[in-house]
């Protein structure tokens, strides 16, 4: 079942990687949130800009 997450939680998830330097692997030990959809919303949010 797929799992819904707001624009505010994936926000702070790319803020999380791409300005603080956070590793996939940590955020994905903290949130449950996998590699593949951290890499995705980064580059989703990248195109908004």
């Amino acid at each position: 079942m797929p799992q819904n997450y707001t624009p505010e939680f994936k926000k702070k998830i790319v803020r999380l990687h791409e300005e603080e330097g956070r590793t996939y692997k940590s955020i994905t030990a903290e949130y449950g949130v996998s590699k593949a959809r951290i890499s995705k919303w980064c580059r989703e949010l990248c195109e908004e800009c």
